[in-house]
């Protein structure tokens, strides 16, 4: 779609942003496919939206370079980027109708026969036929529509997507998603979407970043992050995780072999980011399998007991709160194929698990917690 050839892969040198004696983003280096649809994903305060507003000309690096291919934009004014941003205002013209607040940038730019391109941006955002009404006529789907088309009509060699669902309702905001994805990959445009809604960075994102702390905790594609996270933050902040205190005991084949809390448990070597020493055993929720007798369970799995305390039906699945012998909490996710399991609070069960589907990671210092509340590791990272 753009007639300018892209410039290339977007890469974060060293990037550092502090405010005072605050660092808000630090020495941040990673790289951006040319083409791809990047989500930074991260808390709020994380140094995500920082990290945005640099690469937009809207904050100015305190030291560090942000390149576009071969050139550095770092020092360039945000009108002479190759760069467009939608934010989650839509921040449209309210007085202007919807054909001129998307022939805006062109008109701007001195280009009198904005016609045919209009047209056909309202056409890509599926809003054909909506030219001569106004703003406040749309919903807010349509509205961050109507701003998409307003960015890509410059042909911008990179989109930024500032948190631009988030004041949307979850249908909508479910519909705006496979519309996202639709658009970036028929323009074939470089889109980094910041967000703090880790299914919404799953759901969209070719590659996803977590960022914490004005750091990069991890980046790969979603299914790698989520099925095996690196650190105790990534682990319960892109979805939600199991983490059981152990000691790494030995090995036995393929297997590393831990204790912990007076159980046994195994998990393949390669799903282990360290084999010695204390570490955090990991599970996800949805892994786990619940039974009310030990008999039950079969050969072969990692096993813990309990009582259940609490029970949440959630429409698909339901969350079971198992309360171990040691006093920790673990969350069990089941699919509602059976939601009449007969299983209350106070019933006495074993969650067990395949130890393919453990993870372990390194425990830290005695301030680090399950949840993942430590201070993140330096990573340089790259797509």
């Amino acid at each position: 779609m753009a007639r300018d050839t892209p410039a290339g892969d977007l890469r974060l040198a060293h990037l550092t942003k502090t405010f005072g004696a605050f660092t808000a983003v630090d020495d941040l280096s990673l790289t951006i496919a040319q083409g791809s649809f990047f989500a930074l994903l991260g808390a709020s305060g994380c140094g995500k939206t920082t990290t945005l507003r640099m690469i937009a000309g809207l904050e100015q690096p305190t030291s560090g370079q942000v390149l576009l291919g071969d050139r550095d934009i770092a020092r360039l004014r945000p009108y002479k980027r190759p760069v467009n941003t939608v934010f989650q205002s839509y921040a449209l013209f309210p007085h202007l109708d919807i054909f001129e607040n998307v022939a805006f940038g062109l008109r701007r730019r001195g280009i009198r026969k904005v016609d045919e391109e209009v047209r056909r941006m309202l056409s890509l955002v599926q809003l054909d036929g909506y030219e001569r009404r106004r703003p406040a006529q749309l919903s807010g789907g349509q509205q961050q529509r109507v701003a998409l088309a307003r960015a890509l009509i410059n042909h911008p060699q990179l989109l930024l997507l500032d948190e631009p669902l988030g004041a949307l309702d979850l249908k909508l905001r479910r519909q705006m998603q496979i519309e996202l994805k639709r658009i970036q990959s028929e323009v074939g445009i470089t889109f980094l979407h910041v967000t703090h809604d880790q299914e919404e960075a799953m759901w969209m994102a070719d590659t996803v970043a977590v960022m914490n702390a004005g750091r990069i905790e991890q980046l790969g594609a979603p299914t790698d992050i989520y099925e095996y996270p690196a650190t105790p933050f990534v682990a319960n902040f892109l979805g939600q995780s199991n983490l059981i205190e152990a000691e790494v005991t030995g090995q036995d084949g393929d297997d590393l072999l831990l204790t912990g809390h007076g159980s046994r448990f195994a998990t393949p070597r390669d799903r282990a980011r360290a084999h010695a020493g204390g570490v955090w055993l990991g599970v996800r929720p949805e892994k786990l399998h619940l039974v009310t007798e030990v008999g039950a369970v079969p050969a072969g799995r990692n096993a813990v007991s309990g009582v259940l305390t609490d029970i949440c039906y959630a429409g698909v699945s339901t969350e079971f709160l198992l309360r171990t012998s040691w006093g920790q909490e673990l969350s069990v996710f089941t699919a509602n194929s059976d939601p009449d399991a007969g299983l209350v609070p106070g019933t006495q069960v074993t969650a067990h698990w395949h130890p393919r589907h453990s993870f372990v990671l390194p425990r830290g210092g005695e301030n680090e917690t399950p949840s993942g509340d430590r201070e993140p590791e330096r990573i340089e990272a790259a797509t």
